[in-house]
């Protein structure tokens, strides 16, 4: 299993805090958690970029957040119209749900238009595409990926975390297997602790999302 310090796991990690209760002192507590610890990014809901990035204006930490969450099924237009806004806010990444149904029913170019899309409105800024790989088929888990690979986004990621499942090393591997060396991957979804994240890290994800960083980092101190 993938060995690192806890400074170079720290770096891989997307500190992330979207559930719907969550207040601007929730906020306030995640940025100083990145901030001491060195994360690779937040991930914040839309209305909550501001303060993130205001409160990590000073810090090399990244602000990201999300569009089309959970679900994915919105009109494309009301992505491209969240995009627009967290990156009007300073948001610094993009998470963006695909269409789900639309990819089951093998409507391609409707999913190349979408997300070609939302690249463009993130500007040049870093575009994750979540699969929710709970609800896809292996074959269209691989057919997400050459889409997606065909949009000028830099990743593809497992899971929102509120579908079904969570990221898996067999998925990982998969993603890496399907995208390449040199293309992004998120694993995402149920990743509460170090040795699960080291697993994924080996499979070949570039990033982890979860909202335990802290406590995955502290454990590799203890260890």
């Amino acid at each position: 299993m993938a060995t690192l310090t806890p400074q170079e796991l720290a770096r891989h990690i997307d500190h992330t805090l979207l559930k719907p209760e969550a207040t601007a002192r929730d906020i306030e507590r995640l940025c100083a958690e990145a901030r001491q610890h060195g994360f690779h990014a937040v991930c914040v809901p839309g209305s909550r970029v501001i303060q993130a990035r205001h409160l990590l204006e000073d810090t090399d930490v990244k602000v990201a957040t999300v569009a089309g969450f959970p679900l994915g099924h919105g009109d494309p237009d009301s992505k491209r119209f969240e995009v627009e806004a967290a990156i009007d806010n300073g948001a610094q990444e993009i998470d963006v749900v695909l269409n789900i149904g639309r990819l089951k029913e093998r409507d391609d170019a409707y999913v190349l238009r979408e997300l070609r899309d939302v690249v463009e409105a993130a500007d040049e800024r870093v575009v994750k595409v979540i699969l929710e790989t709970g609800l896809l088929t292996r074959d269209e888990i691989e057919r997400a990926c050459h889409l997606v690979l065909d949009t000028g986004a830099r990743f593809v990621k497992t899971s929102t975390g509120f579908g079904p499942g969570g990221a898996t090393v067999e998925d990982v591997k998969r993603l890496r297997e399907w995208v390449g060396p040199k293309f992004g991957v998120k694993a995402a979804g149920g990743i509460r602790d170090t040795q699960a994240a080291l697993a994924l890290i080996e499979a070949g994800a570039n990033r982890i999302g979860t909202s335990a960083g802290v406590e995955m980092v502290r454990s590799v101190f203890a260890g």
